[in-house]
């Protein structure tokens, strides 16, 4: 691997190797293949060149200075995992004339009005920012777990104040495509779902028509000791819907039963999905609708 002072993530400037190193050198590393030419300029360490970090910084070099990561690129850098990681995305001032390249999204606003600060050394916008760009754009559930994750981060008490940050990007963003969708996925985040995935089958609850459950719900014991933590619950009905992410094993099958016969004794009706269900929430849903006519609570 390349060592060298100038280098962020394994990623070069053509000019500082060759003015470090001397021509014959840098070609040398080029015709053996321990470094991989990114543009005429850019230098990257062959292999470091799949990582997201070095993409990124790559990217931000053959850019330019007056550029920034945002959108799921900066949102990823953030901690939230749920971003997409395929492309990276740029943005740059209104008077820079895009630039096209394949796996790089360039986006156009003013670098004025936002946050921007470094994170392993790769310029990004702040969180919020990021966020609502994500809200805006991406598909509703990786865009929903985003905003999960975004707000786990934050303290129980500090997290109305991350989402009024993220609602004020919203409402003072120049593109106004998007928002009003936008809104209805950050009313829903809670950054209580402990996997993107829990807030995938959120999305599916509420877009099959069902009251929005407690995320995280806890079950409480006769001293007020918690006994369990539901994925979700509706507390009145007393319908739980649980989230089966792991592989299925005899062992973990037979502690799951009995957890669900302790929390029907208790008064509860359990619902299981999986990650089948995600892809195809009918199953899962039918059998939520007919709990709810059981308890005799209507809905869609």
């Amino acid at each position: 691997m390349i060592d060298h002072p100038y280098g962020l993530h394994g990623v070069f400037r053509r000019d500082d190797l060759v003015r470090e190193m001397g021509l014959t050198a840098v070609r040398a590393l080029l015709t053996t293949g321990q470094l991989t030419a990114f543009s005429r300029t850019i230098l990257v360490d062959r292999r470091r060149a799949l990582d997201f970090p070095t993409r990124a910084a790559a990217a931000l070099s053959w850019a330019g200075d007056e550029t920034v990561l945002t959108s799921h690129t900066s949102a990823w850098l953030h901690g939230c995992t749920a971003a997409d990681q395929g492309t990276i995305h740029v943005l740059s001032s209104y008077d820079r004339r895009a630039r096209k390249r394949p796996g790089i999204a360039f986006h156009n606003g003013s670098l004025d009005t936002i946050g921007i600060g470094r994170i392993h050394g790769l310029r990004v916008v702040d969180l919020a920012f990021a966020i609502a760009e994500i809200l805006c754009a991406a598909p509703r559930a990786t865009a929903l777990a985003c905003a999960d994750q975004a707000l786990a981060q934050a303290s129980d008490q500090d997290r109305k104040g991350v989402h009024d940050a993220i609602g004020y990007r919203l409402d003072t963003r120049a593109d106004s495509r998007g928002r009003w969708r936008a809104w209805a996925l950050l009313d829903l985040a809670t950054g209580r779902p402990e996997s993107p995935a829990e807030s995938a089958l959120l999305l599916a609850v509420v877009d099959g028509g069902l009251p929005v459950p407690v995320a995280q719900h806890p079950i409480l014991d006769i001293d007020g000791r918690e006994r369990y933590r539901l994925d979700f619950g509706w507390p009145d009905p007393k319908i739980a819907l649980e989230y089966d992410g792991y592989a299925a094993h005899e062992g973990r099958l037979q502690r799951d039963a009995a957890r669900d016969l302790d929390l029907a004794r208790r008064g509860w009706l359990v619902i299981r999905a999986t990650a089948a269900d995600l892809r195809d929430p009918s199953r899962f849903m039918s059998e939520l609708r007919v709990a709810f006519a059981a308890r005799r609570f209507a809905c869609a």
